[in-house]
């Protein structure tokens, strides 16, 4: 599963999935996201960027 993760602000950020679904997580819901996923499938595939 691929995706892209963009901080949208301190508490939330939005995870693009490359099939177009959009989410928008809590640290703590995208902490339980990350901890899910396969280390293996984390590798270069997350993108993070800060928008101010």
């Amino acid at each position: 599963m691929s995706f892209n993760l963009n901080r949208i602000n301190p508490n939330q950020t939005q995870v693009l999935f490359h099939d177009g679904r959009l989410e928008t997580l809590t640290n703590e819901e995208l902490e339980e996201f990350l901890l899910q996923m396969d280390a293996s499938e984390l590798d270069g595939a997350i993108e993070q960027s800060m928008i101010e």
